[in-house]
Parts: structure tokens; C-alpha cells; sequence
């Protein structure tokens, strides 16, 4: 009772005012199929009968293991007995045995209530508590029909094993009246397999959180006045200094403050290869600290870190509800009192003009009715495809915020991309390599990084780190000298180099060879940075240096042509750097030097058009545009900003992503589809049999024990064919 009045305190119905859903909190719970209901405690809606799923970032695991065990006891004890009770009722069928010989028929009728009533008030009681529920709340669902169903099935059956002298002559066959108990019985142990089926679905689609809330460091240790301690993740406060030692997991994300390291963070990108990381550059929580020792500043923590984002992310998508579940709730919500209105005109039609007894086979019937008709699979058609979807796509590294989402991006025609940081690395590198005639150019890569090491410039870095990829010795330079706009210089092995651009080396008197001075100009027309090397008073070689396109990204463009994808370049960069990125890339328009503003008025202009936008982008420019598009797509490598705008994100930032999502997209929808079409087939074809509209042309008749068996096959389809998705995607 404690939990019932707990969740009744947090959700209210029917004339009540309704908890908006945006009020539900980490830890809480809430239903996918009615997310107003909310829960302090795991229990199952008041509305339809679902368990609740937990809210944030918060591992449910050791409640879905108990509820799996709990379920699975039940059923193996109601399995064991209901065998017998099955066999009571249908071993008379079996040829050559003398059932009533071997039992007698006033003994097996009480062995068979005392068998099939803990089946159905324990095994099944939950059935009982949800359908009541579902009453009380002005909310009918399959789990009304349930009880309905089951309750009626027992309640004839017990009735006619207590009190058989209340029963007419008409309602006896050889002297006894005719029992149910192995119905009601089968029925409870078929709905509880299909929740097992479904716990287990439920278990497994969560399988990505909990793995996600695995990769988090438990402990770090903390620099206080220069004393160390170490203190669980928990009592970790913004602004404190940690201490990471070589091997151990990085405990927040945060910035190096002292020190330098290599850290894997592959979990985040998927790239494989470490980065290095020194003071002042930022790292991110729950990455692996692969070298070097280093103090780091605490920045964010609880559920700010990229970490408890990325889980919320992939918790509230597998919770949310595509638009297609409108229209299933929808015929659902009339669906229920439809069937009972069929189950009494069945009851009324055969108590009139039925065979005798009548009133037997108008019970029979009814209950054959309100059985098959349960709209189990209905409930879980779009729920079960959204989970597993979902939680198939965190593993490839694909978040998706919300099931709308899903449901749109099968549509999108039109696809805008930003440039930096999605179709390009977004940072500078040494792409062309030019040396005169006789010049070994890992000489002169060499020396241009014995200047540029001490440079924070970008175009520093990139020299550098070309030099530590190509292996090179970087040799001692003395009397450097720095211009500002220019470049830098200084002396080697006694000889004066200089590094920068052509008008600084111009000034100092350099010589240019012809053939130097025409591969330049091939680089800048090629939206190539341009980077001079002299030695002594003569160029010596010329590096070109860009940001260079993801190797993946001419790979996703073909694809996305393939699937018939409209692809405009938006970015803020100029036109000739823009234009070369997509004559090689092969995208269809190029706007260039755009404004924040000027995005979002593209996306505007294009959905006023009709078109279905997608969005990609990386950075706090893309942010409006990100939000307006009909799917916005950040890069995971991107800003918090963006990925906040955005509906899906791509953890490894590139491309090939966006069209992993559509075709994830097209293969849930059509998942759903199928859902909804078993679902609603076996019904649409069950209820009329049941009622026995065949009766008068072939003497057929629905046995409720064959109506419940019909009933959870249909959710044994739904279940299995959503967890086909995990196959597929």
C-alpha cells in the first residue's frame, strides 16, 4: 500500500490535474506509454498496467534482475501447477486413457480448484491489481480485459465445483456442469511469460546505460593544501584539484591545471590512437589516463559531465514515444470498451438464441472474447521497437534525445552540414610537403619545428606535430626571434632559418625558386595555407597545411546521394575554402560566410519549401539552426550547445553517422509498422471467431484456452520481431 500511495501522490487522473512530465527527476520514474505518470518508487502504471522505467542516470539493473527473478518464479510454479490441471480438463482426449477410471470426476474438480487457484490470485494477482487499477482510473487496458477474462473463467468454474445444484439440467454434461479452471489457469502463465519476455526486452535495451554508468570512476583523489586524499566521486565539488595517476580513470571532466599526459579516449570518439593532453587543455571524465601523472581543476560534476549527459540522452529517448504511438493510444482508448460491448452482445446473442445449455456457451464465449481481444501487443508495438532502437544505435555511438526523432529523420530529404568539425577535422595539419631540388624535406620539417615548438599558434602545433608523425629528430634552435603576423626565426647548426609567410621572408631578402613558387600557388588555389622555409638566403621548401576533409566524409556524402539527400554546405568559413571542401566532396550547394542568423534562415526558407530539413553541426553557431531543423544533428566532438540543440547526436563526429541514423530511422518505423499490424491482425480476426460468428456455418467455437494462447502469441510477435532490430541495426 505504501508504493500505491506514493505514486498516487506524484500522478493523478481523471479530473485531477496531471504532472507535467518535465517535473520528473533522476532517480524517479515514469511510464513510456504515459509520461505524466510519475513515481518516488518502481511500480507499474495506475494507467496501463506497464512497469515504469527509471528517469536519468541511474542504474536500475538490481530492480530489473529482482523483477525478472520474481516473474520467473511465478511462472515455473504456476507452470508446475497448471500441468496437471491442464491435464485433468484435456486428458480425456488422449486415446486409450480411462481419465475419470484413473480420477474420479468428483475428485479431480476439487484438485483442479485447488490447483488453479493460486495461479490465479497469486501467480496471476498482479493481472488483478492492475485491472482494478485500471478502473479506478477511468482507464481501461489489456490488463481490465485480463481480470475480466480470468476472473470470469474462475469464478463460473468454482461457483459450479461448490454450489452444482444451482445450476439448471441444461447446464450439464453427463451430470456435471462444465469446468474452466484449466483456462483461467493457462491464460495467467501465457500473460506472465509475455512479461517475462517483456522485463527480459526491457533488461536488455538498458544493457547501453548500464554499461555507460560502468565506465565511471568511482573514487579520485584530492589535493588540499598540498595533502592528498582520496574521496568518492560523489564529494567531488566544482573548482576542486585532483590528482590522476598513470592507469587510472579520469574522475570528472575538468581542465589540466599541472602536468601532462597521453589519455585513451576512445570511449568518447572511438578513436583508437591516445591524445596528448597538457595544462590548461580540458579532459573529460571517465576517459583512461594512459602515461603521465597530473593535477587537474574539477569543472563539472553530478549531471553536467559529458558522461551523465550522454546516459540521460539515450534514458529519456528510450522512454519518449514517436508520434505513430498517438494514433495506437488513440484506437487503443476506444479499443477496450469496443471489446466489452462485443464480449456482452456475445454473452446476450447466445444466452438467447444458443444451443443449449445457452448459458454455458454465452459465458464461454464472452470470456473467449474479452481474452483474445487483449490489446497486450498493441501496448507494446511502438515502446518495444523505440527501446531496442534506441538502445542498439548508443552502441554504435548514435544518441538520439527523443522518438521523434526516429520517426522524422526517415523523411528528411534535405540535409544541411556545417563544414568545420563535421565534414573537416576541425583542426589545422601539414597536408603538402615541398622541398627544392636536393633538400631531404624531413630536414627542413625539422627545423621548422625547432622554431614553431614553443608557439601556441595553431599552425605551430600542426608543424610540430607533422614533425613527431614523420619521426624526425628535432634539433636545439638559438636566438629565436618571433614577428608578429609574420613568422619566426632563429639559428641551426649555425645556419639562420626562417618559418612564415611569404611577404616575412620577402623582407628579409629570401630567394624564391620558380618551381617553389608554382607549387604555392597550386596550394592556395587549392584553400591551402601556405608556410615558407628558408635556409640561410634562399626558400628551401613551402608546406601546406589545412583542415583536412574526415576521411569518412566523401564515403557518407556518396551514401547520402545514394539515398536521394539534397546536401548544402552552411559555413561561416570563405568562399574559396568552402567551395573547394565541397568540389571535392561533391555537395550539391555551397553557401558560404554565413552569420548564425543566416543559417536559421536557411533552414526557415527550406522547410517554408516543404522540404523535411536535417541539420548537421559542431559549434555554438550552429546552435539556432540545430534547434529550427525538423532534425538537428551535433557532433559529439562538438560543443555542449549543440549538442543540447540538437535531437541526435554522433559521438564520433563524423558524418557516416547521419546516415546510419536514417537507415536506423527506416528499419525502426518499419519495425513499428509490423508491430502494429500483429497486433492488430490477430485481433481483427480473433474477436469474431471468439464471439462465434463461424458457429452456424462450421460449428466452430473458440476455446478461451485457445483465445489466451492466440492473445500472447501476439505479443510473443511484437516482442520478437522488435528484438529482431538488434540483428539489423
Amino acid at each position: 500500500m505504501k508504493h500505491e500511495e506514493k505514486i498516487h501522490s506524484c500522478c493523478s487522473h481523471g479530473g485531477d490535474k496531471k504532472v507535467e512530465p518535465s517535473l520528473a527527476k533522476p532517480g524517479q520514474w515514469t511510464c513510456p506509454m504515459d509520461p505524466e505518470v510519475i513515481s518516488d518508487v518502481p511500480v507499474d502504471c495506475p494507467k496501463c498496467g506497464m512497469a515504469l522505467e527509471v528517469v536519468g542516470a541511474f542504474d536500475s539493473s538490481e530492480h530489473e534482475k529482482a523483477e525478472i527473478r520474481l516473474l520467473t518464479r511465478k511462472f515455473t510454479i504456476g507452470l508446475i501447477l497448471t500441468l496437471p490441471v491442464l491435464f485433468i480438463a484435456m486428458g480425456g482426449m488422449i486415446p486409450g486413457l480411462n481419465l475419470h477410471a484413473l480420477i474420479p470426476r468428483h475428485i479431480s474438480k476439487w484438485i483442479e480448484l485447488a490447483l488453479a487457484t493460486p495461479v490465479v490470485f497469486w501467480v496471476g494477482g498482479s493481472f488483478f491489481v492492475k485491472g482494478w487499477r485500471s478502473i479506478t482510473a477511468r482507464s481501461m487496458n489489456m490488463f481490465t480485459l485480463i481480470m475480466l477474462g480470468v476472473g470470469a473463467a474462475w469464478l463460473f468454474s468454482t461457483v459450479a465445483v461448490l454450489f452444482p445444484g444451482i445450476f439448471p439440467a441444461s447446464f450439464r454434461t453427463n451430470g456435471e456442469v462444465g469446468l474452466y479452471f484449466e483456462a483461467a489457469a493457462v491464460i495467467t502463465v501465457l500473460v506472465l511469460f509475455g512479461q517475462i519476455l517483456e522485463a527480459r526486452a526491457r533488461s536488455k535495451t538498458g544493457r547501453a546505460i548500464q554499461s555507460l554508468l560502468g565506465l565511471a570512476a568511482k573514487t579520485a583523489h584530492r589535493v588540499t593544501d598540498g595533502t592528498e586524499e582520496e574521496v568518492a566521486i560523489e564529494d567531488i565539488r566544482k573548482g576542486d584539484i585532483l590528482r590522476v595517476r598513470p592507469g587510472e580513470k579520469i574522475p570528472i571532466d575538468g581542465t589540466v591545471s599541472e602536468g601532462s599526459s597521453n589519455i585513451d579516449e576512445s570511449m568518447i570518439t572511438g578513436e583508437p590512437l591516445p591524445v596528448s593532453r597538457g595544462a590548461g587543455e580540458s579532459v573529460i571524465g571517465a576517459t583512461v589516463n594512459q602515461t603521465g601523472s597530473f593535477l587537474m581543476k574539477a569543472e563539472k560534476i553530478g549531471d553536467d559531465t559529458l558522461l551523465a549527459q550522454i546516459i540521460n540522452m539515450v534514458s529519456e529517448a528510450q522512454r519518449s514515444r514517436a508520434p505513430i504511438q498517438k494514433l495506437a493510444d488513440t484506437i487503443a482508448s476506444y479499443f477496450v470498451p469496443a471489446v466489452l460491448g462485443i464480449a456482452v452482445m456475445t454473452f446476450i446473442v447466445w444466452a438467447i438464441w444458443g444451443p443449449d445449455p445457452a448459458m454455458a456457451y454465452a459465458l464461454v464465449n464472452a470470456v473467449a472474447v474479452l481474452i483474445i481481444a487483449c490489446p497486450c501487443a498493441l501496448g507494446l508495438a511502438t515502446p518495444m521497437s523505440i527501446m531496442v532502437g534506441v538502445g542498439q544505435a548508443a552502441e554504435k555511438g548514435i544518441l538520439i534525445k527523443n522518438a521523434e526523432a526516429i520517426e522524422t529523420a526517415e523523411k528528411v530529404d534535405t540535409l544541411i552540414t556545417d563544414k568545420t568539425g563535421t565534414l573537416t577535422a576541425g583542426k589545422p595539419e601539414v597536408t603538402d610537403r615541398i622541398a627544392a631540388e636536393g633538400i631531404v624535406i624531413e630536414d627542413l620539417l625539422a627545423a621548422a619545428a625547432a622554431l614553431e615548438k614553443s608557439s601556441e599558434h595553431p599552425l605551430a602545433r600542426a608543424i610540430t606535430n607533422a614533425a613527431k608523425e614523420a619521426g624526425v629528430k628535432i634539433p636545439e634552435a638559438g636566438d629565436f626571434q618571433s614577428t608578429t603576423g609574420g613568422g619566426v626565426s632563429g639559428t641551426i647548426r649555425g645556419e639562420t632559418v626562417r618559418v612564415g609567410k611569404k611577404g616575412f621572408l620577402e623582407n628579409s631578402g629570401i630567394a624564391f625558386p620558380d618551381d617553389l613558387l608554382a607549387a604555392a600557388e597550386q596550394l592556395e588555389a587549392d584553400a591551402k595555407t601556405t608556410v615558407w622555409i628558408s635556409i640561410g638566403n634562399s626558400a628551401k621548401g613551402v608546406l601546406g597545411i589545412s583542415d583536412p576533409i574526415k576521411e569518412s566524409s566523401a564515403a557518407a556524402i556518396r551514401e547520402l546521394h545514394r539515398n536521394g539527400i539534397r546536401i548544402i554546405m552552411a559555413t561561416g568559413d570563405n568562399i574559396r575554402t568552402a567551395e573547394a571542401v565541397g568540389k571535392a566532396l561533391g555537395i550539391d550547394e555551397v553557401r558560404a560566410g554565413l552569420s548564425p542568423e543566416d543559417k536559421i534562415k536557411l533552414v526557415r526558407e527550406l522547410k517554408a519549401e516543404g522540404a523535411i530539413v536535417a541539420m548537421a553541426g559542431d559549434g555554438i553557431n550552429d546552435a539556432p539552426a540545430l534547434a529550427e531543423a525538423q532534425v538537428g544533428i551535433a557532433m559529439g566532438t562538438g560543443t555542449d550547445v549543440a549538442i543540447e540543440s540538437a535531437a541526435i547526436t554522433l559521438v564520433r563526429g563524423d558524418l557516416d553517422g547521419i546516415s546510419n541514423a536514417m537507415a536506423l530511422s527506416r528499419k525502426v518505423m518499419s519495425n513499428i509498422r509490423q508491430n502494429l499490424f500483429f497486433a492488430f491482425a490477430y485481433n481483427a480476426l480473433g474477436i469474431p471467431i471468439a464471439a462465434g460468428v463461424l458457429y452456424p456455418f462450421t460449428g466452430t467455437l473458440l476455446n478461451p484456452m485457445i483465445a489466451g494462447a492466440a492473445m500472447s502469441v501476439s505479443s510473443l510477435s511484437v516482442i520478437l520481431n522488435a528484438l529482431r532490430l538488434r540483428k539489423t541495426i
